[in-house]
């Protein structure tokens, strides 16, 4: 399948089945053009979190294609994941801190991956956490955090080297409403900086006041795709 270069994600004829035989994914098929702010939508256990770890190659489709910047993710060679990942910026819903270094350390590694001066990465990372109010956290450890400040950290860390492509999986779902908002604004920047955008999340209110494309799941299919700006 060749994608258009237009496309930075494209799922074609994709199934995913773990073992022994539970269908996740079925028959999924749609593109996601560079500069696109989309939510998946659809309730627990709707294929949402399965669909954004084949997007980011934590795991393979057991059918089909999945294309993310001209790399087919169903051939990829092991070697090259690592670098895709360093152009993806992913919220996951267990945070996936490092645990033995302090909050400024485990945002500030997303830079030093991508070979960013250790002020500068320090600079930024310190910039980041306080645009999400964990300025006076930089130096504390993962578990010394409320889960809702450690989705803060994980929050920053996806976004502090601009990536791309940024996947979040339920971002503010330990957020009261003033920092989901702050949340929300830090994406909706990126996205005017020509990032991607792909929020899975099942929170309609929010989904319907900010208006972008909408793409739903129920059990493991695709059953609707809303393009809904206004004006």
């Amino acid at each position: 399948m060749q994608a258009n270069p237009k496309d930075i994600v494209t799922l074609y004829h994709v199934d995913k089945v773990y073992p022994p035989n539970q269908q996740a994914l079925r028959g999924i098929d749609f593109k996601v053009q560079t500069g696109e702010f989309v939510f998946i939508a659809g309730s627990s256990g709707a294929g949402k979190s399965t669909l954004l770890k084949l997007i980011s190659a934590q795991e393979r489709a057991t059918r089909g294609q999945v294309i993310v910047g001209g790399r087919n993710l169903s051939s990829i060679a092991r070697t090259q994941v690592a670098s895709l990942r360093r152009s993806i910026g992913v919220i996951f819903q267990d945070y996936k801190l490092l645990e033995t270094r302090t909050v400024i350390d485990n945002v500030a590694f997303a830079l030093e991956v991508v070979g960013v001066a250790k002020r500068e990465r320090y600079q930024q990372a310190y910039k980041m956490l306080a645009a999400l109010g964990l300025k006076e956290r930089v130096n504390s450890y993962p578990l010394m955090l409320s889960g809702g400040e450690q989705q803060r950290v994980s929050i920053a860390r996806a976004l502090v080297n601009r990536p791309k492509l940024i996947l979040a999986d339920e971002p503010t779902g330990n957020l009261d409403p003033d920092m989901a908002s702050a949340v929300f604004n830090l994406l909706l920047e990126a996205n005017r900086c020509g990032a991607t955008i792909m929020v899975a999340s099942h929170h309609l209110a929010l989904i319907e006041a900010l208006n972008k494309r909408t793409i739903v799941f129920d059990k493991g299919k695709l059953i609707g795709d809303f393009d809904r700006p206004r004006g």
